[in-house]
């Protein structure tokens, strides 16, 4: 059945998504039922399905704690069929803003969901070109002394390595990201469109291929990782994976591209080099997204959803490998199928 907070329609979503649910849950959804009355085909279909296959294991996610900074109880009624029903209680993903001070200097200011925010400012710095290398970066702390109560936890001090030097006026001018999109938040359409320069990817015929069977199973792995989305069904998430699917880390954000770059300030933290590694998100592929991956030189995105035209123009440009609609043992390759190949 579906998870507290998570609404009857995604897990019917999910159920076509990933594979035969019970149909209790399906039976439950107006969305099931208006799909049913547009295209009444599907019944048997999926019948036919729930008759030939078993269903999957669960997903085993983590208990989160009432205190988790990531979530945020409220209020809520829920209306069926024209009736009120009962006041009950229901968690939110948390949504804050988080300023980006470099030297004082305050330079962006994103909206994502509280926690690892050091590794979304690593990342950041490192996505949008800030920085060349993690190296750069000689500290990211919370800011401890805020005159508005709302700014506390919510301003995040960095200080640059000796040397290093950044054009604040110019980046402060260029950066706002809401949490849907961060390119939408830039100051102009040159910034929005720049692309930095190409890194040298991890070539196919220097690697051995990567197999898609590894790849059909990455985002139920993905899923299976996301505590708060099964809380609350309101976050992204983004993962790394190596070609033989060990999953290293998953981040959650309310922000795609948040979680995104939260992976990123990972692996910088960690020492890990992203050269050989997967991308996998959980929603669709943006132009940012893609961008995002160019900057930090992963060879290799996959998504749940679908890519938009000027994400796979990149991906081409740039020699990266990029799926999307990916369902079960299904998926499309839009750019650099030459790295993919079959086997386990």
């Amino acid at each position: 059945m579906t998870q507290r907070g998570e609404p009857i329609e995604y897990a019917a979503r999910d159920a076509l998504a990933t594979g035969p649910v019970a149909r209790d849950v399906l039976e439950q959804s107006p969305w099931w039922r208006f799909t049913l009355w547009l295209q009444p085909n599907r019944r048997a279909r999926y019948t036919r399905a729930v008759a030939s296959d078993p269903p999957p294991a669960p997903c085993k996610r983590a208990a989160l704690d009432a205190d988790d900074e990531r979530l945020v109880i409220v209020e809520r009624r829920e209306w069926l069929a024209g009736q009120a029903g009962a006041a009950e209680a229901d968690r939110l993903a948390r949504e804050e803003p988080l300023e980006l001070r470099v030297h004082g200097v305050a330079v962006a200011t994103v909206m994502r969901t509280p926690g690892h925010d050091v590794e979304l400012v690593r990342g950041f710095l490192l996505s949008e070109r800030v920085v060349a290398a993690a190296r750069e970066i000689a500290s990211i702390r919370h800011c401890t002394t805020v005159t508005e109560p709302e700014a506390e936890d919510n301003v995040v001090l960095v200080q640059l390595a000796d040397g290093c030097s950044v054009d604040l006026a110019a980046l402060r001018r260029n950066m706002f990201a809401s949490s849907s999109c961060g390119v939408c938040g830039k100051a102009s359409i040159a910034a929005a469109m720049a692309l930095p320069e190409l890194p040298e990817l991890a070539a196919p015929a220097r690697h051995p291929a990567l197999a898609v069977e590894r790849l059909y199973a990455q985002p139920q792995r993905l899923r299976a990782a996301q505590p708060v989305f099964a809380e609350t069904g309101g976050l992204h998430a983004a993962g790394l994976f190596t070609s033989e699917g060990e999953l290293l880390v998953v981040r959650e954000d309310v922000g795609r591209h948040n979680a995104v770059d939260k992976v990123i300030g990972w692996s910088a933290a960690a020492g890990v080099e992203l050269g050989e590694l997967i991308l996998q998100v959980s929603g669709r592929v943006s132009f940012e997204i893609t961008q995002k991956a160019v900057a930090v030189g992963i060879p290799v995105i996959c998504a749940v959803s679908a890519p938009t035209s000027l994400a796979v123009e990149l991906a081409r440009r740039a020699g990266i490998t990029l799926t999307g609609f990916m369902r079960g043992r299904r998926l499309c390759v839009y750019a650099g199928e030459s790295r993919l190949g079959g086997g386990v």
